[in-house]
């Protein structure tokens, strides 16, 4: 199993933004630019992992005493609008994530052109150089994935399915992808509606009462992971849960023992660290990343360390 490691991005921050407000002069002239940011993400309304990238967006703009203004929109054509009319606004930075980033490309292009900094979070990993971004934060979909169908090949598993909420994301389906990859059983993709958990359960209970032989669940998202515990129990299923990102009933599911694990992209640190990436740029010129993207993640949470992270989970910040 690879292990992972995420990077000191905050604490090398917080040690920057210390050292630039030494004489104050740098804080005062951010104060003085009145800097506004647009955070525009492709999440559907009620989507618990995007309220944390949110939270950590605002509560970075309420740290840095910069006003961030949050929409969103799952449809590419009217995100596009979004970031349009966010450059007519005349805002200071863009933080956006790109789960279909053809349908993004002239948009982000054209704020680029026009001089506002751009960081892409979550999804655009693969097309952010390309269209000018200063960076990405978030975690490679082809490493967690990999990572996935190796632990639950190493749990003994044989045939999955792999539950995509809302087609045609290119980070859902990477994820899909990559896991069957390196999980050596047979694993099938099964699309859902996910904005209707009870859709959701029902679809992935049919599925279950249809092949008895299913032994794990594999979800790409913490609520979806919930709708499938229902799913598994109402099949009368003996599969288990498994799923990327994270919410504190998954902690909890986890804990007692009906969540096999967890992998976690830690959104709030993308919402955080996109404003503060452009923050940095405004008040110190600084090119956070060095070219690289900024990884959020993957990390494995499971029965072992669940307990731990729980209080933050609850909080909203896991």
């Amino acid at each position: 199993m690879k292990k992972f490691t995420l990077a000191g991005t905050a604490v090398a921050v917080a040690a920057l933004l210390a050292a630039c407000s030494g004489t104050g002069q740098e804080t005062a002239d951010a104060e003085d630019r009145d800097l506004t940011y647009a955070v525009i993400t492709h999440s559907s309304p009620g989507d618990a992992f995007w309220d944390r990238v949110k939270s950590g967006a605002e509560q970075a703009g309420e740290d840095y005493d910069v006003t961030v203004n949050y929409s969103n929109d799952p449809d590419p054509a009217r995100q596009s609008q979004l970031i349009d009319g966010a450059v007519a606004d005349g805002v200071d930075g863009i933080v956006v994530s790109m789960a279909n980033p053809d349908g993004l490309e002239e948009a982000v292009k054209r704020a680029v052109a026009e001089g506002v900094p751009v960081v892409s979070i979550n999804s655009g990993i693969d097309r952010w150089q390309e269209f000018g971004a200063l960076t990405h934060i978030g975690q490679s979909e082809t490493v967690a994935g990999e990572a996935v169908g190796e632990r639950l090949s190493e749990e003994g598993k044989t045939k999955a399915i792999c539950v995509v909420q809302e087609a045609g994301n290119v980070g859902l389906e990477e994820r899909c992808r990559a896991a069957a990859g390196t999980f050596e059983g047979e694993m099938e993709n099964l699309q859902v509606d996910g904005t209707d958990d009870n859709a959701v359960t029902s679809t992935i209970t049919s599925k279950l009462q249809a092949e008895s032989d299913i032994d794990v669940v594999l979800t790409l998202g913490g609520q979806y992971a919930i709708a499938a515990v229902s799913a598994v129990d109402q099949a009368g299923s003996d599969a288990e849960v498994a799923t990327f990102d994270l919410s504190a009933d998954v902690v909890q599911a986890i804990e007692d023992g009906t969540i096999l694990f967890a992998v976690d992209q830690q959104p709030y640190v993308q919402g955080f660290l996109g404003v503060t990436t452009l923050f940095l740029k405004d008040i110190n010129g600084n090119d956070v990343g060095g070219g690289q993207p900024i990884n959020s993640g993957p990390a494995f949470v499971t029965a072992e360390n669940a307990a731990d992270v729980a209080t933050f989970a609850a909080n909203g910040t896991r």
